[in-house]
């Protein structure tokens, strides 16, 4: 756990340029005030000293549709970190479904490389299928997590100089990957840099992130945090690639996975990898959606505050009729939702998270205790607020006894609904 004291304050907000295509003066759409990093949970012995908070505004590339804010965490972040995929089921099937295609790929003597391999559930299930592999990841407890389940990890951020060690000791990439990490990288081009020393000449990096357009349709701006700089479109990463001599040549939407995702293969130019058509559908689809109208985010930006003020409606009405209510997943787009909402302790009496990493420590900004899934049998709430909104189907299913007692499910995207 980070010392909230040993963090400086960085007081660089706003954003001159976009971080992916470079265009100046990206156009700032949503000011969310000052957040602590929704990864920072507190400890109980901290709840009296003062988290560290830094603004956070959230910003779009008319050029390219990346939005994006501001890269203000410290360096040292992301060595001991609490996110763990293998928590959610969903994740799990995904992740032995994305294998497959990796091993297509990469066959049995192609190298793989998982940058920001975390706790090794995709390496695992890709070693499953015979593949060579190892992940990059600067957490060394959760490299501890990965080598439990037989995957190498080589500790440290990815940048030039762990490039070319990896490269030095293992060769080079036929596939490099990265899931949900893309997002967290201030410098891209450094990173893509570091990725082209390490990739292989037909070799294929494949992005899997949440998608700029489906955040922007269904006004989800609760997925933009500190950790998570950017949120990309299919060009922003295309004409990301342009710079380095890699094109898409193939992408895939993922509808299911964080409220809108995609999967972004990029190749060398100069390998000839045939350009799959999706690639100009889903580019189209883009443009066709406004993502590069600076009035199409001033909309939704509408709609995300109404979305807000119909959930506090809603929890003072569950509250007057003398209604417990806890919050379902201590989740970093779901403590970003309920700071900017305000949903604190005045509605939620507690969360609880399945990640034992986050028992017994408080959410940032607000302070709600964060317990086991198991306190919603022993203290019974009567409706769960789900944070983790993007896992509601599989929390629904798990929570049968929760439900057969009456309890309901406060769901707020992509309409504030009970279910």
């Amino acid at each position: 756990m980070l010392d909230p004291q040993s963090v400086e304050r960085v007081d660089h907000a706003t954003l001159s340029s976009c971080r992916a295509c470079k265009a100046p003066d990206p156009y700032l759409f949503l000011e969310y005030g000052s957040h602590s990093p929704a990864q920072m949970l507190i400890r109980p012995e901290d709840m009296e000293r003062e988290q560290p908070s830094f603004p956070l505004n959230a910003h779009v590339c008319l050029e390219c549709g990346l939005i994006a804010v501001a890269d203000q965490i410290p360096e040292n972040f992301f060595s001991h970190y609490l996110y763990v995929p293998s928590g959610a089921a969903t994740m799990q099937s995904h992740f032995e479904g994305f294998s497959r295609v990796i091993a297509e790929r990469a066959g049995t003597e192609g190298l793989v490389v998982d940058i920001g391999s975390n706790d090794g559930l995709l390496l695992a299930a890709c070693n499953a299928l015979g593949c060579k592999t190892l992940g990059i990841d600067p957490a060394e407890n959760i490299a501890e997590l990965a080598a439990a389940r037989g995957v190498q990890t080589h500790i440290d951020y990815f940048h030039r100089q762990s490039a070319n060690e990896v490269k030095a000791a293992h060769g080079r990439a036929k596939v490099i990957v990265t899931t949900n990490t893309f997002n967290h990288i201030g410098d891209l081009h450094s990173f893509m840099d570091a990725v082209c020393i390490l990739l292989a000449e037909d070799g294929t990096f494949i992005i899997e992130v949440p998608r700029a357009k489906e955040m922007l349709e269904l006004a989800e701006f609760d997925n933009m945090y500190h950790e998570h700089v950017s949120e990309f479109s299919l060009l922003s990463i295309a004409k990301l690639g342009a710079f380095f001599g890699l094109e898409v040549s193939d992408a895939q939407r993922l509808p299911n996975i964080h409220g809108g995702s995609m999967r972004v293969f990029l190749t060398r130019k100069s390998a000839g990898y045939p350009i799959n058509p999706l690639v100009a559908e889903m580019l189209d689809e883009e443009a066709a959606g406004g993502m590069l109208d600076q009035a199409t985010y001033d909309a939704r930006v509408e709609r995300f505050d109404e979305t807000g003020m119909r959930l506090r409606e809603m929890l003072d009405d569950l509250k007057v009729q003398g209604l417990r209510i806890a919050g379902y997943g201590a989740s970093a787009r779901g403590n970003t939702m309920i700071t900017y909402y305000g949903i604190g302790t005045q509605y939620l009496d507690f969360l609880v998270d399945k990640n034992p990493l986050k028992h017994g420590l408080f959410s940032p900004n607000l302070r709600i205790p964060i317990r086991p899934v198991e306190a919603i049998e022993e203290e019974k709430p009567d409706i769960l607020f789900m944070l983790a909104w993007n896992f509601f189907d599989e929390i629904k299913e798990q929570q049968a006894d929760f439900r057969a007692r009456g309890g309901k499910f406060l769901v707020p995207f992509p309409e504030p609904r009970l279910v």
